[in-house]
């Protein structure tokens, strides 16, 4: 005789449903007996009985020490009928599928008419209840009446929570935001697309969020965007594959030089691994159903893309082009699953975690499975844009730009060319508000910082390229009108694209994106995408998107149709505005180091004390990659090294860049304790790096407080001039290296010197202020 454990999922189940049709509920558990019995699981004199002695059980758990005579014969009754109600439940809960008692009640309401009805009172916890439980209270909620839906609203906000929290994220803010949007139909659709169990993680909850927001408080808008085909790998296969594969690893509590010595075996130990065959049996599955549409895999841990911490760019995504078989189309899908498991002991990705306070936190992996956007065009398939929109610019260029209504970094093809910093190559910067305003005056210049290479699919090779624009668009490429501008070599100047003659060919062309900003609605398209989102979370956002233009008219050359793809959403990080007291911009030459007004922040960096400094001319000479890598790790040691004492860092070109030959090739582990990162364009042509706004690593610097600064100049020391770009070269030339007395285990690099502020300038430390337009860094204190 079983003991009834009033408390089970199944149990709890079987009753909440029976309890929605009290009329038909003796009907119900009459058919369900019927079942019992007719299969053998339990024959009726065996249930009649078990149920008199469960009966007799509860009165002496209830103190009655003569039972027979102490209840009357109606409350007897009432006792034995709960019991057998009770056991009905339990054995038919217990050893028949679920989908029968539906079929029951469905018959039975088919026969009589009944419909459900609430009962207000929510009679378990749905803090421990199953799933399916809940889904079915929330959708009886749902199909109340207004007037009685309102009698049941906290129950529903709080099951809504309950499912957001077991099924999305656990973040609360996000938890916050989120449940005022998601219905029943969302939770059961995610539960659709997802591979194994567990939450979906931070990137794929962004971008649901998103969706519903523009769904349900935009409509006519959401008309204009859609969402990639999507799949979602639960974040308790993650713990899955780890426990099948023995992959038990602890790194985060190691040392930064272990985590960083012991990465790559566990990559290789991750990529020798296998996956649960329910696992590998439905992605064999989704590769079915899409064919050979390119996917891309991203990651989607369970603390990306939060408030305050988006993890931008910590781990990779990857791209299948998907044109194999389905075992060589496997094998790279689950390739890239595996580098993204791996990547979570990624040292720059547990440096961030430990700087950000969340080490300690269970950082289990979801993945985020989603069908490329873009068309073929000849072998190659990507998008006609692509990018990243901030809804607030915490740098401007000019006065004119407004902050508050953001800022796009646009590119034609995958938008990868968008979000990481690439070499000699520019998307286009549109301020919003302006979105025709740009700082580059001359032909010459804005072809310079244009888009010179597209990130694509090539269909033939089943690879990732990138290729020259000249390759990857010719004159029957549909939205050619739109993107590019054509150079004439003769005026110098730039005209935007009207018509295809024989005077237009691929190598006069620059990407300008002139007229989508003029005579399309992506401008307000985006600006009220923008708005609306940021108005419901609260706070600004970023989102990254690409773009179809289809052509309109018989001939393709009216406005085109703007199809928007929202790819990801979460919340902006900010640098602090602080209040910045007015600069000094009267001090001696000799008092200042720098002054520079292009794309500056507002901020303020006080009491520096060291200066992390890579000579520009040294740095040319420096002859191989290797020694441009070790030098990055050199930067990182130092920046360990002075952990709690101010410094900022100045060098040539693109730090962080991808190729070392424009820029020290340092990540964020060996950077993340500096203050400010001073990037230097040395040069007779005064054409200055951009600070990269709006890339991963840009987001890098905005989350950790450090201060990006871009500044031309030439080599030769000049005075300063009133709101000219000034460097002072004397000081840089003369200081002496301290590096020895940080880390004397290190051995003096040429191109490399640490700065004592306070021994080259008598106790003097460095202040820079930033307002917004212009920065200045100044020496201040004793001397």
């Amino acid at each position: 005789m079983p003991d009834l454990p009033h408390e089970t999922p199944k149990i709890l189940a079987l009753h909440l449903q029976i309890s929605q049709y009290p009329i038909l509920a003796r009907a119900i558990r009459q058919q369900m007996r019927e079942e019992l019995f007719s299969r053998g699981i339990i024959n009726p004199t065996a249930l009649e009985q078990e149920a008199h002695v469960k009966a007799i059980d509860s009165q002496y758990r209830e103190g009655l020490s003569n039972p027979y005579f102490e209840e009357d014969e109606h409350t007897w009754e009432q006792r034995l009928l709960h019991m057998r109600d009770t056991l009905t439940d339990f054995y038919f809960a217990y050893n028949l599928p679920v989908s029968l008692f539906h079929g029951i009640v469905q018959r039975l309401v088919g026969e009589r008419g009944a419909r459900p009805t609430a009962d207000v009172r929510l009679t378990f916890n749905p803090e421990l209840a199953p799933v399916d439980l809940l889904l079915r209270q929330v959708r009886l909620y749902e199909a109340l009446p207004e007037s009685e839906r309102a009698k049941v609203g906290h129950h529903l906000e709080e099951i809504t929570v309950v499912l957001i929290r077991t099924i999305i994220s656990d973040q609360l803010n996000f938890v916050r935001v989120a449940k005022a949007w998601f219905t029943v139909d969302d939770f059961e659709a995610i539960r659709a697309a997802r591979i194994g169990t567990g939450k979906i993680g931070g990137k794929a909850a962004g971008m649901l969020l998103a969706w519903k927001i523009l769904q349900q408080a935009a409509p006519e808008l959401a008309a204009q965007v859609d969402l990639p085909r999507s799949y979602f790998v639960g974040a308790n296969v993650f713990y899955d594959f780890k426990a099948l594969n023995q992959l038990e690893h602890n790194q985060k509590y190691k040392s930064p030089e272990q985590i960083r010595a012991e990465y790559p075996t566990l990559v290789e130990d991750h990529l020798r691994a296998r996956f649960p065959e329910e696992v590998a049996d439905r992605l064999r599955e989704i590769l079915t159903e899409v064919g050979h549409t390119p996917l891309i895999v991203r990651s989607s841990s369970l603390l990306e893309d939060n408030f305050g911490t988006s993890f931008a760019g910590k781990y990779a995504s990857y791209f299948c082009p998907n044109q194999g078989t389905i075992k060589e189309n496997l094998r790279d899908l689950t390739t890239a699953i595996r580098r993204i498991y791996a990547s979570v002991y990624n040292p720059d990705v547990l440096t961030y975690r430990r700087r950000m306070g969340l080490l300690d936190y269970d950082e289990r992996m979801a993945i985020l499975l989603q069908a490329v956007q873009g068309e073929p065009h000849g072998r190659y398939f990507f998008p006609d844009l692509a990018g990243v929109a901030f809804s607030q610019s915490s740098i401007v260029w000019s006065p004119r730009l407004r902050r508050e209504e953001g800022v796009v970094r646009l590119v034609l093809g995958l938008g990868t060319r968008a979000v990481d910093r690439v070499a000699e190559d520019y998307p286009r910067l549109v301020y919003l508000s302006h979105p025709q305003l740009r700082p580059e005056k001359s032909a010459e210049a804005m072809e310079h910082y244009s888009q010179h290479q597209v990130d694509a699919i090539d269909l033939e090779r089943n690879t990732l390229v990138t290729v020259p624009v000249r390759d990857a668009l010719d004159l029957t490429y549909p939205a050619l009108r739109w993107v590019a501008s054509i150079k004439d070599p003769e005026a110098e100047t730039l005209f935007p694209l009207k018509s295809l003659g024989p005077q237009v060919t691929p190598d006069r062309l620059v990407l300008t994106f002139d007229n989508l900003l003029q005579r399309t609605d992506f401008v307000p398209l985006m600006k009220r995408m923008l708005t609306t989102l940021a108005r419901h979370y609260e706070q600004p956002v970023d989102v990254e998107f690409a773009a179809t233009l289809r052509p309109d008219g018989p001939d393709g050359v009216g406005r085109p149709r703007l199809e928007l793809h929202l790819l990801q959403c979460r919340p902006q990080s900010a640098l602090r505005a602080d209040k910045v007291a007015p600069l000094p911009l009267d001090l001696p030459a000799a008092d200042k180091l720098f002054f520079t007004n292009r794309m500056v922040p507002q901020g303020e960096v006080r009491g520096v004390r060291y200066i992390l400094y890579v000579d520009p001319a040294l740095y040319r000479q420096v002859p191989s990659q290797a020694e441009r890598v070790a030098l990055a790790r050199l930067v990182g040691l130092v920046n360990k090294a002075l952990e709690g004492r101010p410094f900022i860092l100045m060098g040539p070109g693109r730090w962080g860049s991808s190729n070392a030959l424009l820029g020290v090739p340092v990540s964020y582990a060996d950077i993340f304790n500096a203050r400010a990162l001073v990037e230097l364009s040395v040069g007779p042509e005064g054409l200055a790096p951009d600070p990269s706004y709006g890339t991963h690593f840009f987001q890098d610097l905005v989350e950790s407080h450090i201060y990006s600064l871009a500044l031309a100049t030439t080599e030769a020391p000049a005075a300063p001039q009133e709101n000219v770009e000034f460097l002072n070269w004397d000081f840089l030339r003369q200081a002496a290296d301290r590096l020895a007395a940080v880390l004397p285990e290190a051995a003096p690099v040429p191109c490399l010197k640490l700065i004592d502020v306070p021994a080259e300038r008598l106790g003097q430390s460095l202040d820079i202020l930033m307002d917004g337009e212009k920065a200045l860094a100044f020496f201040v204190g004793p001397a």
